[in-house]
């Protein structure tokens, strides 16, 4: 079974070669590095994503991310709040007094690690992007993000009727790669609505997979574009459609769409459909100005040869803000 993931990755040479996350939505600077910086506390981002279910060397996919504002006037330093002001702080009226971000800075950095069968990726970058409103209530930032890539591969793990298989080698066990890691987005975002759009793996990187000249793989560059908007149904509810496509050089479009129906600042559900491929149900919780956490289950259209043996994908998100001088219960500017 690992033989058999491992060979579709890698007759994919040019295909997907990035985790998927089905809640990029709680989570946007995983795609874009604009977002560095966006809000007014640190945020700090885990998450644990566990693919195919019960098929061995399924991928897992492991991440960190951490960004924060430099020079941004509405950035209090004060110890947390743990009390809110009203019953709901973030109705209609507090958006329609929204105003744009102040001119600033962003850091960040972004750890992720994804294996799949005997293949495994580490990538660690940092980030760094400028804030600027254009207009009343709307702000435009634009980021980039620079690091390094590892992609290790362990031929112990594979299952061969043949041990002698011109396919993967007959040299060393392991076989490690190194390349950089370069990313850059854009923007746009508002009281009702974002879009942005960026580029990861921008420089093309030929890497190998196995000690052998019959397989290796070129990082090509994945293309992110999305956008939402927000719709109060009532003072407390708000629904959030938005839309992600998924640009990859000789692959299908990929597309999601979303919607989140959120009460207040405390909770909220939705869903995901990607086509093609399958559903997604997500829940969150804000527990408190300092921490929330979300779960998504993700069941696939069983259209290709795992679905049938496959029980769904788990993705669990725990959210940290540190220094939120604020108060606030959930994102002001990524919803």
């Amino acid at each position: 079974m690992l033989l058999l993931i491992g060979v579709g990755l890698l007759n994919k040479t040019n295909g997907q070669q990035r985790p998927h996350y089905t809640q990029y939505i709680l989570n946007n600077y995983i795609l874009n590095p604009a977002i560095s910086g966006i809000e007014n506390y640190v945020d700090v981002k885990l998450s644990v994503r566990n693919q195919w279910v019960g098929i061995p060397g399924a991928p897992t996919t492991f991440y960190a991310t951490i960004h924060g504002p430099i020079g941004k006037s509405d950035f209090k330093t004060n110890p947390t709040s743990f009390a809110m002001k009203g019953e709901n702080p973030r109705g209609k009226q507090y958006w329609e007094e929204y105003t744009a971000s102040p001119p600033h800075h962003g850091i960040g950095f972004t750890m992720m690690n994804y294996r799949t069968g005997y293949i495994n990726r580490f990538t660690a970058y940092g980030t760094y992007a400028y804030h600027q409103g254009i207009g009343a209530r709307t702000t435009l930032a634009a980021g980039f993000g620079a690091g390094i890539a590892g992609t290790n591969t362990d031929r112990t793990k594979i299952e061969l009727a043949n041990p002698i298989d011109p396919a993967i080698g007959a040299g060393s066990s392991v076989v490690n790669s190194i390349s950089p890691e370069l990313n850059a987005g854009l923007w746009l975002y508002g009281a009702d609505y974002f879009a942005g759009l960026s580029v990861h793996q921008i420089i093309p990187t030929k890497v190998e997979l196995v000690d052998s000249a019959y397989y290796g793989s070129t990082l090509v560059p994945h293309l992110f574009a999305t956008g939402g908007y927000r719709m109060f149904m009532t003072e407390d509810w708000t629904i959030l459609p938005s839309v992600m496509m998924r640009y990859i050089q000789a692959m299908p479009l990929y597309v999601d769409f979303n919607v989140k129906a959120q009460y207040q600042d405390r909770f909220w559900l939705g869903g995901s459909y990607r086509l093609q491929e399958g559903f997604a149900f997500m829940a969150g919780m804000n527990i408190s100005q300092t921490f929330n956490l979300s779960y998504s289950y993700d069941i696939n259209n069983a259209s290709y040869l795992l679905g049938p043996m496959q029980k769904g994908t788990h993705e669990i998100v725990l959210g940290f803000m540190l220094n939120n001088g604020y108060g606030d219960m959930c994102p002001r500017n990524v919803w």
